[in-house]
């Protein structure tokens, strides 16, 4: 099992939205029990609360459902726990550094790093701006969730089949 956690301040807008997709698309491909996702915030702000109503409508009009989400903070079991801590940004990135044990830090990274129909490399807090920040934060993640999956699948394959690296000979019997 690989387990994901998606971070940004509040746990309110971005990470939730990425959970939420995130698990839609694990549900698409029969994944749900390889793969584990969850959200929180680096800020506990928000701790028990849904995501925000205008995340919520946004998601909702793409088939997502966050309404049974709850805001958390991170915890430092889940620096433990997740093999992958992936921050909607720098700034939530930085944080998860610097609470995060040296001998961890490879599991940290930007989601956006996954994506390939954008240049950006942090998804925008939308929660000052206008409705239709929501939207662009639905194809940010959409896009980065997508290359995120192709990556995990690679990793639960190579993980099946250690030692057999793509277009390799092992196992056709042409010793």
């Amino acid at each position: 099992m690989i387990k994901v956690l998606f971070v940004c301040m509040g746990n309110i807008c971005r990470s939730p939205t990425a959970e939420g997709v995130f698990r839609h698309l694990l549900r698409q491909r029969n994944l749900e029990d390889r793969i584990e996702v969850d959200s929180a915030g680096t800020h506990g702000y928000h701790a028990g609360e849904a995501p925000d109503q205008r995340t919520q409508r946004a998601a909702a009009v793409r088939q997502y459902k966050l309404s049974d989400m709850r805001a958390r903070k991170v915890a430092s079991q889940d620096l433990e726990y997740f093999d992958l801590i992936l921050a909607m940004d720098h700034n939530n990135l930085t944080v998860l550094k610097r609470i995060c044990p040296p001998d961890k830090h490879d599991r940290l990274g930007l989601l956006m790093s996954y994506s390939k129909n954008f240049d950006d490399d942090e998804v925008p807090d939308p929660y000052y701006g206008l409705g239709h920040g929501f939207d662009l934060v639905l194809d940010m993640i959409e896009d980065a969730a997508s290359g995120l999956l192709e990556s995990l699948e690679q990793r639960l394959i190579e993980e099946e089949n250690p030692g057999v690296e793509e277009g390799s000979s092992a196992g056709n019997g042409t010793d």
